[in-house]
């Protein structure tokens, strides 16, 4: 079957055509935005019969691109439009839209979209598989433990779960930058009350034993569901294995 008009399948998998191209095919002297506009109050719906889009064009004296509305329409649209018409070139359209339906519609491609769509979903799956296993295992320990682990044991953890290969130090100057820990003053390095909130992390007190008296310190933890998403945002930007810093 020669292709008189391209067509196209959109995300729905339904056939779509171009309206400026249609357009020009159906030689109408009407200028695209007020025909189209004239086609629209024949009862077709913008999102349900048609999607307006903003494309790049060029005029035949310039290379300088331009911005023009088109429109891409559903093909049960196409054919209609073709229909009122009333010209040899909207039989012509509609004639090519009808054998473009059959050949759609035949058991063999039929067949063919299916398998299509699933290669599609086993292949996102695939990738979704591939994107979790750097955090399943890791993810299950912490789930199975609630327990809190203060910075150092997370450094250790990392490196022994993901191979990031970050010190003690580094991950605190991380932290800070990042915007979970205070930057400065007498609460330096304790976690905003914000991630607090969200359950990345707790504030321990602990008391600290001195010959003028005792002194209330805390320790920041990091909770299990701040040890996955840390590891998470790790993984992504250190996730080489080589030393950071």
């Amino acid at each position: 079957m020669n292709q008189l008009i391209s067509t196209q399948n959109n995300d729905h998998d339904e056939i779509i055509v171009s309206g400026r191209e249609l357009h020009v095919f159906l030689e109408v002297q009407t200028p695209y935005k007020q025909w189209f506009e004239r086609m629209i109050d024949y009862g077709f719906s913008l999102g349900t019969d048609f999607v307006e889009i903003v494309e790049k064009a060029y005029t035949q004296k310039s290379v300088r691109a331009y911005e023009q509305a088109n429109h891409h329409i559903k093909l049960d649209m196409a054919k209609e439009i073709a229909m009122i018409q009333r010209t040899d070139k909207g039989k012509e359209a509609r004639q090519y839209f009808l054998q473009v339906e059959r050949a759609w519609n035949s058991p063999e491609m039929i067949i063919k979209r299916a398998m299509q769509i699933q290669d599609k979903k086993i292949l996102e799956l695939q990738n979704q598989i591939q994107e979790d296993k750097r955090y399943t295992d890791f993810g299950k320990v912490v789930e199975m433990s609630e327990a809190s682990v203060n910075i150092g044991a997370f450094v250790k953890i990392i490196f022994d779960k993901h191979g990031i290969n970050i010190g003690r130090n580094k991950l605190f100057d991380w932290l800070r930058d990042k915007g979970y820990l205070i930057k400065s003053g007498r609460e330096k390095n304790n976690p905003k009350q914000q991630y607090i909130e969200q359950g990345l992390f707790e504030l321990r007190p602990t008391i600290v034993k001195r010959s003028e008296g005792d002194v209330q310190s805390h320790t920041t933890l990091i909770t299990g569901k701040g040890q996955v998403k840390l590891a998470e945002i790790l993984m992504n930007e250190f996730g080489s294995g080589e030393p950071v810093g």
